[in-house]
């Protein structure tokens, strides 16, 4: 089976529905020709949107994704690649930081571009993503540092990550280009998105979300909360009645149907994972059952 593809506004680009996430990439333990042939498998199954930031592992997922594709030039041309900027952590390796802080200065988001396209060791970007809201933002610097990456042919697309309405549109007021997605989390743990008007303003403004810790870390599968004992037992209620394979295709099943177009992101380095995932798009819930899991997640009905 081979996921739809999604066009991200009415001019492109297209992005595949479902998205390889790297977060995580460095505790695969995969090596340069294991994670060129992961990558591979996953564009065979169509997942060919690869979700990456400057602050995974300190940039070491972005390094090993780029010593990967190197093997395979050719590969640089059917993925799109995203990546995102604006957290400085405090890491070990990094003696100057002693707070853990944000940066959208015009300075630092052209250096943090650069640098991601250094360590992926390509051209472009598809699409750059400012990482968490900054109370310091300065939205005419974003737009600036944005501007001048598309000028130079750096980066292609641009959006945010984790912004409410208000930010996005102060940004959006100061950009002369379309920002494209906000990437928020979205699970049935977590279903603050469905109501704080977030995915309301991406279906009006024809914004496509990106979803993040759609399985919530695996609280749903592990947890010991009244939230997730309730949850399990609806998914797997579920599970039986559509015929899913797993209660975890229940979850994307149930993130699919909303009406935001919503790109769910996977976030795991087994490539068995990946193919139950993209089968959830054969699969739909009707409104009882979607609204079940809604009901398990907030342990109350509707009004």
């Amino acid at each position: 089976m081979t996921v739809s593809r999604v066009k991200l506004s009415p001019q492109g680009p297209e992005f595949s529905r479902f998205i390889a996430g790297f977060w995580r990439a460095m505790s695969w333990q995969k090596s340069p020709q294991d994670l060129l042939a992961f990558i591979e498998q996953n564009v065979e199954l169509g997942v060919t949107t690869m979700d990456h930031a400057d602050i995974y592992s300190d940039g070491e997922c972005e390094k090993a994704f780029g010593a990967a594709i190197k093997l395979q030039p050719g590969l640089r041309d059917k993925i799109e690649i995203v990546s995102k900027c604006g957290i400085k952590p405090a890491f070990d390796t990094r003696p100057e930081r002693y707070v853990n802080h944000y940066d959208t200065s015009k300075e630092h988001i052209i250096a943090s571009a650069e640098q991601s396209l250094l360590n992926l060791e390509v051209e472009s970007l598809d699409m750059l993503l400012i990482h968490r809201p900054d109370p310091l933002m300065d939205a005419e610097q974003v737009a600036a540092a944005f501007s001048l990456l598309q000028q130079q042919g750096k980066v292609k697309h641009f959006g945010v990550s984790n912004f409410t309405n208000s930010q996005f549109e102060l940004l959006q007021s100061a950009c002369e280009m379309p920002l494209l997605t906000n990437q928020i989390e979205i699970s049935p743990v977590n279903i603050s998105a469905l109501h704080d008007g977030s995915l309301d303003y991406c279906q009006q403004h024809k914004v496509s979300a990106m979803a993040w810790s759609c399985l919530a870390g695996g609280e749903i599968f592990t947890g010991e909360s009244e939230q997730a004992q309730r949850l399990r037992e609806v998914l797997i209620k579920v599970a039986a009645e559509i015929g899913a394979a797993n209660i975890d295709q229940v979850i994307y099943a149930w993130i699919l149907a909303l009406p935001a177009q919503v790109l769910p992101i996977i976030g795991s380095g087994r490539i068995e994972r990946t193919r139950s995932t993209v089968a959830t798009e054969a699969l739909q819930l009707d409104r009882q059952q979607w609204f079940s899991i809604w009901q398990a997640s907030t342990g109350h009905s509707v009004p």
